[in-house]
């Protein structure tokens, strides 16, 4: 006979949750998730910063000891999801073996809700010592139009 756990009960009704808000499509953010720290606040990664200039959105995501084969990235509509797994330890290193594990590791997603409207066809990412940056070029209708004044 199985024991009762009111945890396993509580993450049952979460997933159920989650499925019901991902399915409705009104949430952009996995808010009741826990990235790699079950029973932890809620703590989002990768980290990311986004800004713009007048040409295209740049997204830099600190994402150190991803497996760059892992990651993917989807633009649909004003958002951008970014997929991926951080693995433990390279080896056959058992879980028992380890007196210590602080580095969190698993699979991750996020979204980002983008300011304007992206082309998704030129996107570009590039991933170097740890760090995504991902260039995201503006639609010509986002972009700003210089509009001359006639002096008459």
């Amino acid at each position: 006979m199985a024991a009762w756990s009111p945890w396993h009960t509580l993450e049952t009704v979460r997933r159920e949750l989650d499925k019901v808000f991902d399915e409705s499509g009104t949430r952009t953010e996995p808010s009741f998730r826990t990235a790699f720290l079950p029973g932890r606040a809620v703590r989002r990664y990768p980290l990311m910063n986004l800004y713009e200039d007048t040409d295209a959105v740049y997204l830099e995501a600190l994402a150190p000891g991803v497996d760059p084969t892992t990651l993917d990235l989807r633009v649909v509509g004003n958002t951008l999801s970014i997929t991926g797994e951080k693995r433990r330890v390279a080896g056959e290193v058992k879980p028992e073996a380890f007196h210590r594990s602080e580095r969190a590791t698993g699979k991750f997603v996020r979204h980002m809700h983008l300011p304007v409207e992206v082309d998704e066809n030129t996107v570009h990412a590039d991933y170097k010592d740890g760090r995504l940056i991902v260039t995201l070029p503006k639609a010509e209708k986002a972009k700003p139009k210089q509009i001359a004044v006639q002096v008459g």
